[in-house]
């Protein structure tokens, strides 16, 4: 079957999901990638959206962090203090999925400015509660396009950290979290190596390591074990388009 960017990163995005998992979930794709992962194989998914809601069983898609459809059926709601006091900054949360205009080599988030943090080509949204997220929840994932310009050696402004500039500088800055576990583009999948610099180590189907270097701003590593990623089912495509998003709001 066809497929596009958006449900190709989607689809990879749930795979890396385990059941059982304690999600924090955002808005856009990793919306869609942790609803996707709880039909298929991780029907025990635990999804944390922002606003306050903990265990969220939506019957549809939804629109925001805030959607009145996140209540119905879910295990509890609370404040924003509590989930990321009581529950993020505590070690309770497995997974955080997180974007922004920037990632670099080694996993760091921009989503503040493009250029001079005084003087900037571009001011971003900025962080919301991805810098608590990326410093907290055990294992970090990243989705987005896989474009030079998204792709620096080293970002503007460090939003989110990822491991800084060396896996050792991450665990010296006391953040508990793991870091960033993956970076998932429509090119394929990147982790880090053992200093915390993005490798790749998976290739889409039609995907090339002249791609990947074409469109990355540093010398992209390649693993030993280099694979390449199952194209996405027709049963994931089905629930995607049918039953997740079948209006084609992000996909």
């Amino acid at each position: 079957m066809e497929y596009n960017n958006a449900e190709l990163m989607t689809v990879n995005a749930a795979r890396l999901l385990r059941d059982g998992d304690v999600v924090f979930v955002g808005v856009g794709l990793p919306n869609l990638a942790c609803n996707l992962a709880r039909r298929t194989h991780a029907p025990n998914l635990v999804m944390i959206y922002e606003a306050g809601v903990i265990g969220a069983r939506p019957s549809r898609l939804p629109l925001s962090i805030g959607d009145p459809c996140l209540v119905s059926g879910a295990t509890a709601v609370c404040s924003m203090y509590d989930i990321f006091s009581f529950y993020l900054q505590r070690g309770n949360v497995d997974v955080g999925f997180l974007g922004g205009a920037q990632i670099d080599r080694f996993g760091n988030i921009n989503a503040t400015v493009i250029g001079d943090y005084n003087q900037p080509k571009t001011r971003l949204p900025g962080s919301g509660g991805s810098m608590e997220i990326a410093g907290w929840a055990n294992r970090c994932y990243i989705i987005t396009p896989h474009q030079k310009r998204r792709f620096p050696e080293k970002v503007d402004f460090i939003t989110s950290a990822g491991f800084l500039s060396h896996r050792s500088e991450r665990e010296a800055s006391g953040a508990r979290g793991k870091g960033p576990q993956g970076v998932v583009t429509h090119l394929g999948i990147l982790e880090p190596d053992e200093n915390g610099e993005m490798i790749l180590v998976a290739l889409h189907p039609g995907a090339n390591i002249d791609m990947i270097q074409q469109n990355t701003g540093w010398e992209v590593k390649v693993s030993v074990n280099l694979r390449e990623t199952q194209p996405p089912s027709a049963e994931e495509l089905r629930i995607l388009r049918e039953d997740l998003d079948p209006t084609g709001i992000y996909i």
